[in-house]
């Protein structure tokens, strides 16, 4: 019997093969839109864990049901101001920021 041998890479190996190494434009590109993804999912997540609709959350933060939309979706590009606005507004929580160097 043959055996399937295991071409198993880890995520970061996959990046550097597919996209580059870090630093270089592309993989720069994908990490950049990586980042705007995950924005949009914590929006998302922490929407439903609150119990809120897209409506009920634009309300709260003074923005309208498309435009949530739009930034959980990926389509839009939320300001930081309008994410506090979001978090702390909408959600009742408190926006931190880092920056990594």
């Amino acid at each position: 019997m043959k055996t399937k041998s295991n071409n198993i890479m880890t995520l970061a190996a996959f990046k550097d093969e597919q996209y580059g190494k870090v630093g270089t434009a592309k993989r720069n590109e994908l990490e950049a839109g990586f980042e705007q993804f995950k924005l949009g999912a914590l929006i998302h997540e922490a929407r439903l864990e609150k119990g809120l609709t897209q409506e009920q959350l634009a309300e709260k933060c003074g923005t309208t049901k498309s435009y949530i939309s739009r930034i959980e979706n990926n389509i839009k590009e939320v300001r930081i101001s309008t994410l506090q606005k979001i978090v702390e507004l909408g959600f009742g929580g408190h926006l931190q920021l880092s920056i990594k160097l």
